[in-house]
């Protein structure tokens, strides 16, 4: 049976309700009763021939059908929003993007690719990892994020595209107390036989994880067995405190109350930062974005890498042959 021609309006009632998992918050995003939000979803489910929602007195959940909807619908309000805006002089929908943490690197890029589209919504989000991130791309809840694109599957990184942002020097997050927080720089060769936490058993960052783990074996490193997953710069600091041992960050990630941030030196470990996006995605503020990142790699010299500096072979190659 061929698809109907779906009005935009019943692909927004689907979406607002898909990211609220509420009716009443998505009916007051988009200013409409509920009664007929609930009938514009009935409506849907009846042209599609598929149920999109579970709901219970207590939650709302998306089917599989409604999880196979949801980055279609995405796409066609894009399209939609772009053809507005080319033509109607409309504003496209806010672009949820993820920064992983903030006050870093990709904190930067959302600075200048607002200050380049001003009149874009570009709203942050802080979801801690690319291999989480990613899937919440692709099933049209994030539209783009940074990290580590070499961790993703290969089926995952298939449906994404990639830009190079930059070649991030790694560090060692320590307290103020311990030995090594005196020195400038900490040579790898002086953690051998020290336990190291890098996110080991946090699923959202494991491609943080893994790439620590190819650093550490080559210097004879321990990585820290998984702690509890903490929420929030307090609850970290307060399990890192409890498990006593130092974290594996990068240079530019925001030191806490009685810790130093030590780049880490002999040779300069890397660590490979990229734009993700799915592809396909049509937005000024993904234009925005890659202009920024344009701009900040140039002038900061973000994608030279140190001479003699440590990287391993698949994320060298990505970097240099995006998708």
């Amino acid at each position: 049976m061929p698809v109907p021609d779906t009005a935009p309006r019943l692909l927004r009632a689907f979406l607002a309700v898909a990211e609220e998992l509420h009716f009443t918050r998505a009916a007051a995003r988009l200013f409409v009763a509920q009664q007929a939000l609930s009938r514009d979803i009935r409506r849907l489910e009846r042209e599609l021939g598929a149920e999109l929602f579970v709901r219970t007195t207590r939650q709302v959940t998306l089917t599989p059908d409604g999880e196979r909807l949801l980055p279609y619908a995405r796409r066609v309000l894009d399209a939609h929003a772009g053809l507005a805006a080319a033509f109607g002089g409309g504003a496209a929908r806010p672009l949820l993007v993820d920064l992983n943490s903030d006050g870093m690197t990709a904190a930067r890029v959302l600075e200048r690719a607002r200050q380049l589209a001003p009149e874009c919504e570009l709203m942050a989000r802080f979801e801690s990892g690319l291999t989480w991130a990613a899937s919440e791309i692709l099933a049209g809840r994030l539209d783009v994020s940074f990290g580590r694109a070499a961790g993703l599957a290969p089926a995952v990184r298939a449906g994404l595209s990639v830009q190079p942002v930059r070649y991030e020097p790694m560090a060692l997050m320590l307290p103020a107390t311990h030995p090594l927080a005196g020195r400038a720089a900490i040579p790898l060769a002086e953690l051998s036989g020290t336990t190291v936490y890098a996110g080991a058993g946090n699923e959202r960052t494991r491609e943080w994880t893994e790439l620590a783990a190819l650093l550490f074996a080559a210097w004879d490193i321990r990585l820290a067995p998984p702690v509890p997953l903490a929420v929030g710069v307090a609850e970290f600091q307060r399990v890192m405190a409890k498990a006593g041992h130092p974290v594996l960050a990068v240079v530019d990630f925001p030191p806490l109350p009685g810790a130093v941030v030590r780049p880490l030196v002999d040779p300069v470990p890397l660590s490979p930062l990229a734009l993700v996006r799915r592809k396909g995605l049509d937005h000024p503020g993904v234009d925005a974005l890659r202009t920024a990142v344009g701009q900040l790699a140039a002038a900061n010299r973000w994608l030279e890498r140190p001479p003699g500096s440590w990287l391993p072979e698949g994320d060298l190659a990505l970097m240099r042959n995006p998708s």
